[in-house]
């Protein structure tokens, strides 16, 4: 039986404000606050209230049978605690009807798992300790930013107990290979890979109110014809994408939500499900390992790295914010702490690409990838100089050593203790859920005494 694992992305970045470089010194605030309410408060507006609320109408009027999962970044959750927790309050309605799955990325949004093992480890565990505080549930399924992977980063990720990724279907890695089956990470066996249909999500994302698109108007019933008509043995259909994609990539007006909401019929007569990441994991087994040695993403036709790496400037800016990468994460100032997440964000190293093919060219408020360069550099000459005045470049090795392997010992220590607080919960409501059901046989027994 075919099933279809549906997954919205949810990212917003932190607008960065011109930075001059006689700023560098006596500004440390980097942040165009009024852009940032603007760009959370329209998109909120235009996309996720409308979609989340279609969302959960489909939950309710298709219980046990919808499914759709998550993943937000903690730059949008803390845009959306700011400026719209209404967002919020609707992914914890959702939450409550039991057919979402919330999975985890890193905190940044950032490119850290190409960098920095110990800040990308950081961040993601971090991460998910959010997710668990607003959701209850700890998340079993990573989704990297804009879904980059390799081999080296599921070996990453499989180490820190999480049990699948999402990634994309990119044709040079798949060749003949259809991105419908689950796969394996090359180096761990353990950590099961779900790849994108970047087709069947495109046709929704990016094609659906084209009007000069072969297909369009795009109906509910031949979308779903398309997903019967893949091979019977193909039975794990991906569809993953930006929530944003409902609503501002595809307006309002194109009928996205209604034909969204059509899905849920069309499938059930068709036979097809629904289901989420972690069903999908514990349902199928590996047809195989997905060997990946260069990173891959879902980003441009290359569906590679080039999109933030791909120029001087880009590799620059990157190596230079990364170089203190280790300082940043022994400090406990927690300016500097926030700081670090809002500039590692990829959509500051996006604005800097040279691609004439990159989506929609959006700069920000920038009018080149050198403008973009310029000003990124400012701001992080001067996080930079901040982060070296606490810990200067000259700090003895054996010091800096010293205290990342405290840091190191520390964060094991309190997985250990959490790990163990969630056995001794589980064995409370165990004995709890025994007391009730002696009690009740007792009070049962008296019952039938007095009779």
């Amino acid at each position: 039986m075919k099933t279809i694992c549906l997954y919205f992305e949810i990212h917003q970045n932190i607008h960065l404000k011109r930075y001059r470089f006689f700023d560098i010194g006596t500004d440390h605030y980097y942040y165009d606050d009024y852009e940032n309410e603007c760009s959370i408060t329209n998109t909120v507006e235009h996309s996720y209230l409308p979609a989340l609320q279609a969302l959960l109408q489909m939950l309710k009027e298709n219980p046990g049978f919808f499914k759709v999962a998550f993943s937000i970044s903690g730059t949008a959750i803390e845009l959306l605690e700011n400026y719209a927790p209404s967002v919020i309050d609707l992914l914890q309605d959702l939450n409550e009807t039991g057919g979402v799955e919330f999975l985890v990325e890193p905190y940044s949004h950032g490119l850290s798992s190409l960098a920095n093992e110990e800040s990308f480890r950081e961040e993601t565990l971090r991460m998910s300790r959010k997710i668990k505080e607003l959701f209850g549930k700890s998340p079993k399924v990573f989704r990297n930013s804009s879904l980059i992977y390799s081999d080296d980063i599921g070996n990453m990720v499989a180490s820190m107990g999480f049990k699948g990724l999402l990634t994309e279907g990119a044709k040079h890695i798949l060749g003949w290979k259809s991105p419908h089956f689950v796969y394996h990470c090359s180096q761990n066996p353990n950590l099961k890979l779900l790849l994108r249909d970047y087709k069947l999500s495109d046709d929704i994302s990016l094609r659906f109110s084209n009007s000069t698109w072969s297909e369009f108007p795009l109906f509910a019933e031949t979308y779903m014809d398309w997903i019967a008509a893949v091979p019977e043995e193909e039975q794990v259909i991906n569809i993953f994408m930006e929530l944003c994609a409902l609503g501002m990539f595809q307006p309002l007006s194109s009928n996205i939500l209604e034909f969204l909401k059509a899905l849920p019929a069309c499938a059930k007569a068709r036979g097809i499900s629904f289901s989420t990441p972690s069903e999908v994991i514990d349902h199928h087994k590996s047809v195989d390992a997905l060997e990946v040695p260069y990173p891959m993403s879902w980003v441009d036709e290359e569906r590679d790295i080039s999109c933030w790496l791909g120029n001087g400037m880009q590799r620059e800016a990157f190596n230079k914010l990364y170089s203190v990468a280790d300082r940043v994460r022994i400090c406990n100032d927690s300016r500097i702490k926030q700081d670090w997440d809002y500039l590692q964000a990829s959509n500051n190293f996006r604005f800097m690409t040279t691609k004439s093919s990159s989506w929609n060219m959006y700069r920000g408020i920038y009018d080149s990838p050198y403008d973009a360069f310029t000003n990124y550099m400012n701001i992080l000459g001067d996080f930079i100089n901040r982060v070296n005045g606490m810990y200067p470049r000259d700090i003895d090795n054996e010091e800096l050593n010293s205290l990342l392997t405290l840091i190191k010992n520390q964060g094991e220590e309190l997985e250990v203790k959490d790990k163990e607080i969630a056995r001794l919960n589980a064995r409370m409501k165990k004995l709890a859920s025994e007391g009730a059901e002696t009690a009740k046989k007792v009070s049962t027994r008296k019952v039938a005494d007095k009779k």
